[in-house]
């Protein structure tokens, strides 16, 4: 079987296709918008609501997407059976803007799957720590899109936290607010409440995260959106991160604080694999 696989201009193919230029809007000005679905070993949760959002995120970076959510979703489907029954999968459809050059509204909107072969994280969890950068307001920023262009301050973000010997880092709102970690949603937990921080179009509330609270709440767990400070990570009992590429990790450890994958975080990830047992597709 592949190890990735693309589909451009009406076909797949196993090598990278050649896809913009110096004179593309996307080089220029990073028009470029994708989202994260999963498929493992055949499970595909929330592939539509992942196949809408890409969509959503082109319109709001004024690119005009000539897909629908349901033809890529199909499109997913049959990129997901191409690489096997027992593949883990990132699968990423993305849309950018195609010549144009300084002016989205004159750029042809293209669209570029590709499907590669990701392992899920260790379940051993890692280590985060507060991180001076931030993310944008969205006056700033196209924050509510899932763009590229957003990308590499939280890459900064998590190169700054390796260098000082964690795995991961918290990024604040411009208001002191804790946000999310660099790369997924975080929750934290507190005498048997789950809390996450509240929506304010600085951050990506993603889809697991959505998904994670509706199902603790169906369980009669107290799951909900708050504003967050950096104490309330450090009085916390569990903390993990909710995101598409891991699902749900634990952190083992915040700033010098040890931590457990204490029995909140168990009974989300035992919930939300039970549930996403329910969404097969191959």
């Amino acid at each position: 079987m592949p190890k990735e696989i693309f589909w451009f201009d009406g076909s797949w193919t196993e090598q990278p296709p050649r896809l913009v230029g110096p004179t593309d809007h996307a080089f220029w000005q990073g028009s470029v918008v994708f989202d994260g679905a999963r498929a493992i070993s055949g499970l595909a949760p929330d592939l539509a609501r992942h196949c809408a959002r890409v969509v959503n995120s082109a319109r709001a970076m004024s690119l005009a997407p000539a897909m629908t959510p349901e033809e890529i979703e199909t499109l997913a489907v049959e990129g997901i059976r191409r690489m096997g029954p027992d593949a883990v999968l990132y699968v990423k459809p993305m849309f950018y803007g195609a010549g144009g050059q300084l002016t989205a509204t004159s750029t042809n909107t293209t669209f570029v799957m590709h499907l590669f072969e990701a392992p899920l994280p260790p379940a051993a969890g890692f280590s985060a720590t507060m991180s001076p950068l931030r993310r944008p307001a969205p006056e700033m920023a196209p924050t509510d899109a899932k763009a590229a262009c957003l990308y590499p301050n939280s890459d900064r973000a998590t190169r700054e936290a390796l260098a000082r010997g964690f795995d991961a880092a918290v990024m604040r709102d411009p208001w002191d607010n804790i946000a999310e970690f660099a790369f997924a949603n975080v929750m934290v937990v507190r005498s048997g409440k789950v809390r996450t921080p509240a929506a304010n179009n600085t951050f990506l509330a993603g889809i697991t995260r959505k998904r994670v609270l509706g199902l603790l709440n169906e369980a009669g767990i107290d799951a909900a959106e708050a504003k967050l400070t950096v104490q309330d990570l450090r009085d916390a009992d569990e903390i993990f991160s909710c995101g598409n590429y891991g699902k749900l990790v634990v952190c083992n450890r915040f700033e010098d604080r040890s931590l457990n994958a204490g029995p909140i975080f168990q009974e989300a990830k035992r919930l939300y694999w039970k549930w996403a047992e329910t969404t097969r597709v191959a």
